[in-house]
């Protein structure tokens, strides 16, 4: 799987004072040559630690299998999927005679929880491990598509955002396309598909049934009351699930797309306190991700709020595609959606040139070709200075006369110093050409002068705000003139009134005109529209939910 030092990041080898702490919560067993320990796709697994003998790793490949790594005494199994309880990506079997001691998943999150050393060293190889199989396509899904294909884009997005490792195809350019297409009956369109564990064919798939057939949405229990329902799995959803987890609650997060909202597509975060050399929101993501699920948190992926009851206690969540969630108390944490632009025919180019996000997915579909950025925010000027690093040239458009009405200074100064970008002021696009499903040309006007240029360029970026996530409440609690969740003071007489408040109380400052449904981060009237600002009114907010709990 990797070669020294990689080899030793990645399979550390335990001392004996850690194996003695392991097994008292393990069990020593025989394993016998070419014994089978868990196929891929088995829903739940075992952790082990070789006592003796070894263990081969193995990917799925369609007609085949292929060997990721062997392991030896004193190095253990898994990745992010034990402590996540989601099915597995790779096989394991025993290539020779040996013994191993083995764990529940249940018992290693009792180590984790409990034992810091070896939770740091457990998480973080977990966390390695997951990270080079993504680098290398090792895991149990391959992708046949095309780089002109939205549906394309958006499975991998979907499967890179939620830590799926999976081989990518492109029809036109892999020369391996036309036998795997012929072995499963694939026909053009069919395109793209995905092929599940060198077996399953999943021809079009939607968010939804990728995220059924991965066990990303199989948290959801039918009947069951929860603690507390969070809505978005943004920075404050996942606050939430890490503090309302670590407190013992049982708590349960929708979310639309994958952990870390629209933070999580943030090329590099440099403003978040405790990370001075700056962090990939994905990254970011994927920590507070496992964090919260060493806790015991459980998330629903691809499965968001659809509709709120108004009804009191316990509320009901209605989910997008059928079902619904109960919950004693919930936190709206739905964030805000890209808003729409004005251009001209924008819709025809969205995920075949337009986009909405700047991460390496992205930014390897531009290669080194001229890119356009529009928006003046601190969003657009990450993105800005993330594809500057590959693209020719980078054209960031803003309708402001200068960047200073919008983005933070450190920002300015990087782009500033960049050579290959142009910042053009008061300047809007009026055009998007291309003869067919991709984008070609784009034209722009500057407004003071009048003037318009058109250029050759096949990548625009959508950087122009976004507006409250807050359609799917449908009345149920007040909103302020943008369309944000009120709460607390900001709640009228005229509000509590409209919901009959029954408490003698007055509302919590997080809560809404529903006595235990709270609100936090960026869907919230008044918040500051930072990643640390959700985080803090998302761990105030728990402390809220335990007294209306009592309630």
């Amino acid at each position: 799987m990797a070669e020294a030092p990689d080899r030793d990041r990645l399979f550390p080898k335990l001392n004996d004072a850690q194996v003695a702490r392991i097994a008292q919560r393990g069990e020593r067993r025989s394993v016998r040559r070419n014994e089978v320990l868990w196929e891929v796709g088995a829903p739940r697994i075992d952790f082990y630690v070789i006592l003796s003998g070894s263990i081969e790793i193995v990917q799925p490949l369609p007609g085949r299998e292929e060997s990721i790594t062997v392991q030896g005494p004193r190095e253990f199994t898994g990745d992010v999927d034990l402590i996540f309880g989601h099915p597995a990506v790779v096989g394991a079997r025993a290539r020779e005679d040996g013994e191993v001691l083995a764990l529940r998943r249940e018992a290693l999150l009792a180590v984790v929880q409990t034992d810091p050393e070896l939770s740091d060293l457990l998480l973080r190889t977990f966390l390695q491990r997951r990270a080079f199989l993504i680098a290398h396509g090792k895991g149990d899904a391959v992708l046949v598509g095309s780089r002109h294909s939205a549906d394309t884009l958006r499975i991998r997005e979907f499967l890179s955002r939620n830590g799926r490792p999976y081989t990518y195809l492109d029809v036109e350019s892999d020369e391996r396309v036309q036998d795997l297409l012929e072995r499963f009956g694939v026909r053009p369109e069919d395109l793209p598909a995905l092929i599940v564990r060198g077996k399953l064919l999943l021809r079009k798939p939607t968010n939804v049934e990728i995220a059924e057939h991965f066990g990303l949405s199989s948290a959801i229990e039918d009947g069951k009351v929860h603690d507390l329902v969070v809505v978005g799995a943004g920075p404050a959803g996942l606050a939430a699930a890490v503090y309302a987890a670590s407190e013992g609650l049982d708590v349960l997060v929708l979310e639309t797309h994958a952990p870390g909202g629209q933070a999580g597509t943030s090329s590099r975060i440099e403003n978040y306190l405790g990370f001075p050399a700056g962090i990939s929101g994905q990254l970011l993501a994927a920590r507070a991700f496992t964090q919260a699920n060493k806790f015991g948190a459980k998330f629903a992926i691809a499965r968001s709020g659809a509709a709120l009851g108004c009804e009191p206690k316990p509320y009901t969540i209605e989910l997008e595609g059928g079902g619904a969630v109960k919950a004693r108390t919930a936190l709206i944490a739905s964030g805000v959606r890209y808003r729409s632009s004005d251009i001209p025919g924008v819709e025809r180019f969205e995920g075949t040139g337009v986009y909405h996000a700047a991460t390496h997915l992205e930014a390897q579909l531009c290669g080194r070709e001229e890119v356009a950025v529009v928006g003046g925010a601190n969003s657009a000027g990450q993105a800005v200075v993330f594809l500057a690093r590959t693209a020719r040239h980078v054209h960031m458009l803003v309708r402001g006369s200068s960047l200073a009405e919008s983005m933070s200074r450190y920002l300015i100064r990087c782009i500033e110093e960049l050579p290959n970008v142009t910042v053009r002021t008061q300047t809007r696009i009026v055009a998007l050409e291309g003869s067919g499903p991709c984008l070609e040309r784009v034209r722009w006007r500057n407004d003071a002068t009048g003037e318009e240029e058109t250029r050759d360029i096949h990548h625009l970026f959508l950087m122009i705000g976004a507006d409250p996530n807050t359609a799917w409440l449908g009345g149920c609690v007040a909103l302020d003139d943008k369309g944000f969740v009120k709460t607390g003071n900001d709640l009228s007489a005229e509000d509590l009134a409209k919901a009959r408040w029954p408490l003698a109380r007055s509302p919590y400052p997080l809560e809404t005109m529903l006595p235990g449904l709270f609100a936090a981060g960026d869907v919230r009237a008044g918040s500051v529209k930072r990643i640390a600002s959700a985080v803090g009114e998302a761990a105030a907010c728990i402390q809220l939910v335990h007294k209306a709990l009592q309630e």
